[in-house]
């Protein structure tokens, strides 16, 4: 069980590799929006699997979920989860359709394929990060969309780790707009789920024995 030998100080390191990786998406999605957009990774934490469901709303919660394998020197899942209507908010001012609608029924194209995008900028940022400070070859595949309940898109990425660990990697992550209230303002967590042998790798690359 490696997550009994995490302290609150690799947590913390976790979370600079996160604010470095917020960083690169900020720039990216500042030229994707053409505007300013601050990241920020406030907290990043072990938590249990329904501690996992609960921060992300509750396992009856709907959710759009990004879903992407990790490959090359570690090897895991990971997923970018953000409410439905916030969402919905964000990919309105990219799109700039004012109707857009994840739960409509019929999802256009340029929609779900500009929330790919905004899992890709995210995911691809922070993997960097974390192969840059490891010294490990970190690659993500490309990500799948879901519009679903939390635990229905969440269930089939835990199967794997679960057998050896209770726990999950979760970096919160909040996204700011120039102009854009605060309230609207985007808040997703990342929940990272090594596959049992890469916890170790992770870790001993990152300093714990």
């Amino acid at each position: 069980m490696y997550e009994k030998s995490i302290t609150s100080m690799h947590l913390d390191v976790l979370k600079e590799i996160g604010n470095i990786g917020a960083a690169h998406a900020a720039t990216s999605l500042s030229t994707l929006l053409n505007k300013k957009i601050d990241m920020k990774v406030p907290k990043v934490e072990m938590v249990s699997f329904d501690e996992m469901m609960e921060l992300a709303g509750g396992p009856d919660s709907v959710v759009a979920g990004i879903y992407l394998r990790i490959e090359g020197d570690v090897t895991g899942s990971m997923f970018f989860v953000l409410p439905v209507e916030q969402a919905n908010r964000f990919i309105r001012r990219l799109v700039q359709d004012d109707q857009f609608d994840f739960q409509s029924g019929a999802i256009s194209e340029i929609g779900a394929s500009a929330m790919q995008e905004l899992g890709n900028i995210l995911s691809g940022s922070y993997l960097s990060a974390l192969s840059d400070f490891t010294g490990l070859k970190i690659y993500p595949t490309v990500p799948a969309l879901s519009i679903d309940m939390v635990g229905a898109i969440i269930s089939f990425g835990i199967v794997e780790v679960s057998h050896v660990s209770d726990y999950v990697i979760v970096i919160d992550t909040a996204i700011n707009e120039e102009d854009v209230p605060n309230e609207e303002s985007v808040r997703g967590h990342f929940f990272l789920l090594p596959d049992p042998e890469s916890f170790e790798a992770i870790f001993q690359a990152l300093g714990v024995s």
